[in-house]
């Protein structure tokens, strides 16, 4: 009896993991670090929440025609990650970019999903890091795209890119659109360009 009941269990376990679900789904950048990185390292205080759930800022996709709120990108519209939002007078830490070089983007996922793309956006010349991210603030077209095509991305998962020609402070905007849900996950990374 006990031997059926086991096996019943693990049946319904790997039914359920065939299946899959989008709330197993998570992850975040880590290079450059994300606010939601340094967040969970301790790198910054008063973060609230999302210091013990970095992998979980998933919101709509479709960005920019649609998906988070100006003024609440970073946080894809939740609250209780608004901290994310909170441009801190422009004082997050910020990782250290050379205009023009090459670079690797890093993803690190607490589950992997069916993915559709990976987008890196920049924030224009004009950008002002004392003011919450708006799409106004970032360039409409991603500097770097990886398209997955519904496969599932390794993890860790590293895309080469070329940095846009920038200077001084700056930030990145880095969009994981998953295959099949609605929704997508959203990193900012402050960077400053020497």
């Amino acid at each position: 009896m006990q031997r059926k009941l086991a096996l019943a269990v693990i049946a319904a376990a790997g039914l359920t993991l065939a299946t899959g679900t989008p709330a197993f789904s998570h992850g975040y950048t880590t290079s450059p670090p994300s606010r939601s990185y340094r967040c969970a390292q301790q790198q910054v205080a008063n973060c609230g929440s999302i210091q013990y759930e970095p992998q979980s800022v998933e919101g709509p996709k479709g960005f920019p025609s649609a998906g988070p709120a100006d003024g609440h990108i970073c946080s894809a519209n939740h609250s209780e990650f608004s901290q994310l939002d909170d441009p801190r007078g422009g004082t997050w830490p910020a990782a250290s970019m050379t205009s023009g070089a090459s670079y690797n983007f890093t993803w690190t996922f607490t589950a992997i999903h069916a993915t559709t793309s990976f987008r890196y956006f920049i924030t224009k010349t004009s950008y002002d890091p004392t003011k919450p991210l708006t799409r106004a603030a970032l360039e409409s077209t991603p500097f770097l795209t990886q398209n997955y095509n519904g496969s599932r991305p390794p993890n860790p998962v590293t895309h080469r890119g070329t940095l846009p020609t920038r200077h001084g402070r700056q930030l990145i905007l880095a969009v994981w659109d998953i295959a099949d849900t609605t929704n997508a996950f959203y990193s900012c990374s402050d960077v400053v360009f020497s």
